[in-house]
């Protein structure tokens, strides 16, 4: 699991106001002026209350002072959520009479902030997002919403969200090239709604009635077996070629791969659920599920000040994950709207590698502190380079202790995983911690739903992974159990769905 790659973490950005009606027929009032940012999150000078919808009632703001709520550092590797382009605004909240509404315990009990964490066999460029260092309304987290249609789809530059759902979908049989279009057209309209904070078109199960959007993601792509099943194989990207096989692998090809992947996540549990359930009730017979994996990361507002997330091997994560500001950084993690490597509907869209990481915590835990920081080159405490300084310092990769040796191991996770050590390979980690029970003999089956992003696999994880493959001290303590590949397209514009550019080319 590269030093870079557990992503940082962010706080919730508040939605801004907008004039949509809700499904009580009650129109939303704008209080100011709304404006994206670049991960496609909404932000205002004032927060929405409004009334909710009849299915899914938004929670209004309590006031600022009300309380602070701790915020999420962007880092990537060791971080709660991926690289942040910038720190999240904070929205006034009205006052109780302004919205109509009194402080309920509910919202006093809300909190604010996004902190997640990467953990992976793979990585290069990674680092943790800066947190916002201003306090945040407690009732951001109901309040936080990504927008649906933006120039990338949603889930992949925001912060790492508390609660994740990955899903593998296989057309069934018969299911071709019209009724995957007919499925994603559906599957577009009930993410915009859910997005949004309103409830399903058909049948929707109430489950999220009470909560506001929480900014909740909802991410599609499309695996190598697709286009074969579709009559589209010259539609088919290069770069989804199988992956390679490494010596850490272990992979359970039941849970590996399928035709379509759909990645969920929020800040609220319920509103995560409430997804996934919508998206498997409109698959309907024209897919049938082949994985589902469940994931979290560290609560928003857990930490009493923005820092970078642990792992469940107590390692902060995500310390060197690319960043949304670096010049570079769509070039490394998109693909160009024009370039000959990629056919056409890929433009703005990106790779996503999936790996199922188990962390073999009962040997983990056996090694006392000092081992466990020399196999990661970090400090446990605060996430500093065993070369010294704080968690942000440069590692010295020279410097050496008094007996000459170096002071960040050579095999150490965290040099190894270096953009400079690999040619300047890096990927954009965004994963889920996971915990699936015990096994009968006491073990924990528990590690990392990895997920990490990048314009080209061969030339991000495949090269990362190599350098891992062949002497990374963490190697030991961890086992790939399952993988996918996965093209996920650029946003759908306003009145499109997500691969129709593929679909109806």
């Amino acid at each position: 699991m590269p030093d870079q790659s557990l992503p940082d973490a962010r706080t919730p950005e508040a939605p801004g106001p907008d004039a949509r009606t809700s499904r009580a027929g009650t129109p939303k009032a704008s209080a100011a002026k709304t404006r994206k940012d670049k991960t496609g999150t909404t932000k205002s000078g004032t927060s929405r209350t409004g009334t909710g919808r009849t299915g899914r009632g938004k929670a209004g703001a309590a006031s600022a002072g009300a309380a602070k709520a701790a915020g999420i550092v962007d880092e990537g590797a060791h971080s709660d959520s991926p690289s942040a382009s910038s720190s999240p605004s904070v929205s006034a909240s009205p006052s109780p009479s302004a919205s109509g509404e009194g402080l309920t315990r509910r919202k006093l009990l809300g909190t604010a902030g996004a902190t997640g964490l990467v953990l992976g066999a793979a990585g290069a460029a990674a680092g943790y997002t800066a947190a916002p260092a201003q306090a945040t309304p407690l009732s951001s987290i109901g309040s936080g919403q990504a927008m649906f249609h933006v120039k990338h789809q949603p889930g992949i530059t925001q912060g790492l969200q508390a609660r994740g759902h990955l899903v593998a979908f296989d057309l069934a049989a018969g299911a071709g090239r019209k009724e995957a279009a007919a499925l994603l057209r559906r599957w577009s309209d009930t993410a915009r709604r859910l997005m949004a904070g309103e409830a399903a078109a058909h049948g929707d199960t109430d489950v999220a009635r009470d909560a506001g959007p929480s900014s909740l993601t909802i991410t599609f792509g499309f695996g190598n077996s697709f286009f074969a099943r579709t009559g589209l194989e010259k539609q088919r990207p290069v770069a989804l070629d199988p992956l390679p096989d490494f010596s850490s692998d272990h992979l359970d090809k039941a849970r590996s791969n399928g035709d379509l992947w759909v990645q969920i996540g929020a800040d609220d549990a319920l509103v995560a659920f409430h997804a996934l359930r919508a998206i498997q009730k409109d698959a309907g017979s024209a897919v049938k599920v082949r994985w589902q994996m469940n994931g979290f990361n560290r609560t928003p507002g857990a930490t009493a000040h923005p820092m970078t997330a642990r792992n469940l091997m107590g390692q902060m994560d995500g310390t060197r994950n690319p960043r949304t500001t670096d010049s570079d950084f769509d070039e490394r993690i998109f693909v160009p709207a024009s370039g000959a490597r990629d056919p056409a509907w890929m433009a703005n869209g990106s790779y996503a590698v999936v790996r199922r990481i188990r962390m073999l915590l009962d040997d983990w835990e056996k090694l006392s502190l000092k081992a466990q920081e020399q196999v990661i080159g970090r400090r446990k405490a605060d996430g500093a380079a065993l070369s010294g300084g704080t968690e942000t310092t440069e590692m010295d990769l020279e410097k050496t202790d008094a007996n000459g040796d170096l002071v960040v191991p050579i095999n150490a996770h965290a040099r190894i995983t270096r953009p400079d050590q690999n040619g300047g390979a890096a990927i954009l980690r965004r994963p889920f911690s996971y915990h699936d029970g015990i096994d009968p003999d006491g073990t924990p089956d528990a590690g990392l739903l990895f997920v990490c992003w990048q314009a080209d696999p061969l030339r991000g994880f495949v090269t990362v992974q190599r350098k891992l493959d062949r002497g990374d001290a963490l190697s030991p303590y961890i086992r790939h159990e399952s993988s996918g590949l996965f093209a996920v397209p650029g946003g759908a514009a306003e009145g499109e769905y997500v691969g129709q550019r593929l679909l109806e080319a």
